[in-house]
């Protein structure tokens, strides 16, 4: 499979949007660390790839807070029971959190919260696959690939109160 990129800046820094011929494969940080999605470390740059356009372009609309449900054809590359978490992400609504417990018995898998945390930090396709509104049991930020400043970034723009702020400006 041949995978096409895209450099974009964003409030929280540099993403790699990632493309396979299906559709969106990754969302990758500025500083990702290599051995998290290896499969798209070989693409290849394409400014101009349709998905990767259309991407862009919903991302930026997220930032300015007009965006709250995305529609991409995405390319998840991964196990059974990862697909099932990254399935059970994109049903999180915009502004709500889940722990990772509730993701599991979601997928009925009750007992496994931390193999669920282990998938979530696999996410390829962050910020649209929201990994960001998983949280620990107690409420609190927990690992996140892109560090906890840009997640509480993430959640903090899906707050009534920032988006309210956003609007004024």
């Amino acid at each position: 499979m041949t995978y096409s990129y895209k450099i974009i800046e964003s409030p929280i820094g540099m993403l790699k949007l990632v493309a396979s011929n299906k559709g969106l494969a990754g969302i990758l940080w500025e500083n990702d660390k290599s051995w998290r999605i290896p499969h798209l470390k070989d693409a290849i740059e394409d400014n101009i790839h349709p998905v990767l356009l259309e991407a862009e372009r919903q991302l930026s609309e997220y930032f300015i807070g007009t965006c709250k449900k995305f529609d991409l054809p995405l390319d998840f590359v991964g196990s059974e029971f990862t697909q099932k978490v990254w399935a059970a992400l994109l049903s999180i609504p915009y502004g709500e959190t889940r722990t990772y417990g509730q993701i599991a018995k979601q997928i009925g898998e009750p007992t496994k919260a931390r193999a669920v945390g282990m998938a979530n930090s696999k996410n390829p396709i962050a910020i649209v696959a929201p990994c960001h509104r998983v949280i620990g049991a107690n409420g609190k930020l927990t690992g996140f690939a892109g560090g906890l400043k840009a997640k509480a970034y993430l959640l903090r723009l899906e707050s009534e109160e920032f988006l309210k702020l956003l609007m004024k400006k």
